[in-house]
């Protein structure tokens, strides 16, 4: 689980002129679709159901979201995509389109010419490879953007499975930064890994 795919921040001004698709096969069953203000209940149950599995890396999963806040979220989430600042994805099952069983983004919060990477799996679908297939399709998608040079993952240092995603994906671990822990699992030890540029 790298940071994170709640609430995009509040940038304004967008980072590319273009959009990345909005949905995504990633094979084996699995896909990566926009996510949209239609699927807040179905991402509002996704979270409650993985809270005791999201807590420990998510500072957003320290209390189990209501419906209207997952709306509100969702609504911001949409806003975003349009700005060009963020892009927010649900992972999904091809035999069950409705199904939310993981969040994926493409966050604009680490500046100009960059995309980070942010995901969480639920709890039931984890060991699959699906965090790499969907990482490995935003990786691709983030670097086909006009003035999108670059892709990050961000994770905390023991957060071994997420680490597990870039290194797969033969990102380069650039640096470890002290970062204030935000989740009760972090050491603040902050894993950056890159590609591109």
């Amino acid at each position: 689980m790298s940071h994170s795919t709640d609430a995009p921040d509040n940038v304004a001004r967008p980072l590319t002129a273009g959009r990345p698709p909005e949905l995504l096969p990633l094979g084996g069953g699995a896909h990566l679709r926009r996510r949209r203000v239609a699927d807040a209940a179905g991402l509002n149950a996704a979270v409650i159901a993985n809270l005791d599995h999201l807590r420990p890396w998510m500072p957003w999963a320290r209390q189990a979201p209501t419906l209207a806040e997952s709306e509100q979220l969702s609504v911001a989430g949409e806003a975003a995509w349009e700005q060009g600042t963020d892009f927010l994805y649900l992972l999904g099952l091809d035999a069950d389109p409705a199904a939310v069983i993981g969040g994926f983004g493409l966050h604009g919060r680490i500046g100009p010419g960059a995309l980070e990477i942010g995901y969480w799996v639920h709890h039931g679908h984890t060991g699959r490879g699906l965090a790499t297939a969907a990482a490995r399709a935003l990786t691709s998608a983030a670097l086909a953007l006009p003035g999108i040079t670059r892709a990050e993952i961000h994770c905390d240092e023991s957060n071994a499975a997420s680490a597990a995603v870039p290194r797969r994906l033969g990102y380069v671990l650039d640096r470890i930064e002290p970062a204030a822990p935000t989740a009760p699992a972090e050491t603040g030890r902050k894993m950056i890994w890159l590609t591109g540029a």
